[in-house]
């Protein structure tokens, strides 16, 4: 007989921001960005008890671009951890950066409590209606028993199809509400295996009858392409692109962010040939990219008129809207198998001596010659060629793994397309389809986490760093392997531009709306928060510079002095503005 005096412990009680860190935690989260504050801040520590790594930035639009970019590097969702209203607000930036990239990205927000919508709560805003026009996919938990599937949603909803940002909503209070903890790991439990079973189809097998299509196109055309984009890259169809590549014999132009999954330095790279690859070519195969400004909407006068583009894309909508002459919808690495195997039973292979690779070879070499007859002077007060050398050989005297670059900036970004080189798949990250300014430092930020073995320079204009320069603080703190490198030719494309006519009226004597503080020190910004900074004005400083903070693998900023009028306007988009 028991003891009348024993007592029955109670059972334990957790509560929602418990159950939302263990619903992630159980579906292989390991990273976390963001800004804390009312009312997630409890829900991130205890994301940290359970062992997913908090990243925690100075503001949301940083950490939203951070995200991003880890779910394009790592193939999961990038999860972004905001406060209610104006935060989730910030969030968007990131939200719609994962979108335009078809990057797999969630956003979590805290809300107002339930009761108080519509009474004008603290930072109140009813954020599943904002967040529509940026995500393919948001809920709202309701009830705390709600939790685990939602959070079972926005992942899988993430990754499945075309990949994107995906949003979830915590009122302040379900995060306050209780269950059992047997409880809650059978919600856990019942939500998880309930995603297990079902198969997140990303596309469907391509019919034999379109691989032998797009293999006969490619054989018989006379001047064939292959185009491929990061949606390559996030696939990882590099190994299946060289295959195609070799066995065929056939040119190849990435997009910015497909460079590296074929290096730059590969004989039948068309890069340095780009007006002529694609102005020319007869049949185009487009792998992971769309045709959108990035690759001139695949129109003339850039293309020929007569061009048959076959366009593979996880997207069905995306082959419909553009109506190539022939798509094929699903993974990219998957259709290339099926292209390589169909290939293999009848093979084809374009010589060397082929008219179409000789023009490609010759027209590709003698633009690298002018452009290496440029690079080869040293210019003093820098030029944007100079320093981008310098930058491109210290980089490539990085053994394997190669560095990450990250890049933003106009005309910065345009000549670092052109010179640096990339050799290993998904190791450059920059403005994207998007054009999105100010990704610099959150995509440093994701790219450290995400491949820590890896060595990360960013080389940024001084506009574009101005964006997230606070988030240097974030480098120190975390002590990440980051060398940021700043051209700061003292505004956006340069300082003041203006000609005299211009300089008129009553506030004449305001600084221009593209100049900057002359000779900024951002440099010592790092300083402030125990990082190190250098100051180059001269080849032979950028070259020490760069060697130590590349040995150091510390946090660092490197400010390049550059003329201020080295830069173009709007880089290369001058007829935008």
């Amino acid at each position: 007989m028991a003891d009348s005096n024993t007592q029955i412990a109670p059972e334990t009680l957790i509560d929602g921001n418990i159950l939302v860190a263990k619903s992630f935690a159980r579906c292989g989260v390991t990273h976390m960005f963001g800004v804390v504050g009312i009312p997630v801040t409890s829900l991130a520590n205890r994301a940290v008890s359970l062992g997913i790594r908090f990243l925690a930035f100075h503001n949301e639009q940083s950490a939203g671009y951070a995200a991003s970019a880890y779910g394009y590097l790592t193939g999961r969702p990038g999860l972004l951890l905001t406060v209610s209203g104006p935060g989730c607000v910030h969030g968007l930036a990131g939200l719609s950066n994962a979108m335009a990239n078809a990057w797999p990205m969630v956003m979590i927000s805290g809300s107002c409590d339930q009761k108080d919508a519509g009474r004008g709560d603290f930072q109140e805003l009813d954020q599943i209606e904002a967040v529509k026009p940026f995500s393919k996919f948001s809920v709202k938990a309701k009830d705390i028993k709600d939790i685990p599937n939602c959070v079972v949603q926005v992942i899988d909803q993430a990754v499945s199809g075309r990949p994107g940002g995906c949003y979830l909503d915590l009122p302040s209070d379900v995060l306050h509400q209780t269950v059992t903890e047997p409880e809650a790991e059978s919600l856990v439990t019942a939500a998880f295996n309930s995603s297990k079973s079902k198969s997140v189809a990303n596309g469907s097998e391509v019919p034999t009858s379109e691989i032998e299509g797009a293999v006969e196109l490619l054989r018989k055309a006379e001047r064939p392409l292959i185009v491929f984009g990061k949606g390559a890259a996030y696939a990882r169809a590099e190994n299946e692109l060289r295959k195609l590549v070799e066995t065929t014999g056939i040119p190849f132009l990435p997009t910015p962010m497909g460079k590296g999954l074929l290096p730059d330095t590969h004989e039948l790279a068309a890069s340095a040939a780009r007006s002529l690859a694609i102005g020319k070519c007869d049949v185009a195969l487009v792998v992971g990219a769309r045709l959108n400004w990035l690759l001139h909407f695949g129109e003339p006068p850039k293309w020929s008129k007569d061009v048959k583009f076959i366009l593979v894309d996880i997207c069905k909508d995306e082959i419909e809207l553009r109506k190539p002459h022939l798509g094929l919808v699903g993974d990219a690495k998957k259709v290339l198998e099926l292209t390589n195997k169909e290939i293999k039973d009848d093979p084809f292979c374009l010589a060397k001596t082929h008219p179409w690779v000789e023009a490609i070879s010759k027209k590709a070499k003698e633009n690298v010659s002018r452009m290496e007859a440029q690079l080869a002077k040293d210019v003093v007060p820098f030029n944007f060629l100079t320093p981008m050398r310098i930058i491109r050989d210290a980089i490539l005297g990085v053994s394997s793994p190669a560095p990450i670059v990250v890049s933003e900036g106009a005309n910065t970004m345009d000549v670092g397309r052109a010179v640096l080189i990339q050799t290993e798949p998904r190791s450059r990250l920059d403005a994207g389809t998007w054009g999105t300014m100010g990704v610099g430092l959150g995509y440093c930020i994701a790219a450290a986490v995400a491949e820590p073995d890896r060595l990360v320079v960013a080389v940024e204009g001084d506009s574009g760093f101005g964006f997230s320069a606070m988030e240097v603080e974030t480098l120190v703190r975390y002590q990440l392997p980051v060398v940021v490198i700043v051209f700061n030719n003292g505004g956006v494309y340069g300082g003041d531009r203006r000609s005299p006519e211009e300089i008129t009226g009553p506030l004449k004597g305001d600084p221009a709306p593209t100049s900057f503080v002359p000779s900024a020190a951002y440099h010592i910004l790092i300083e402030a928060f125990g990082g190190k900074g250098y100051l180059v004005e001269t080849p032979d400083e950028l070259k020490s510079a760069l060697a130590e903070a590349f040995s150091a693998r510390k946090p660092t900023v490197i400010n390049v002095v550059i003329d201020p009028y080295a830069g173009a306007e709007s880089g290369r988009l001058q007829h935008k503005n």
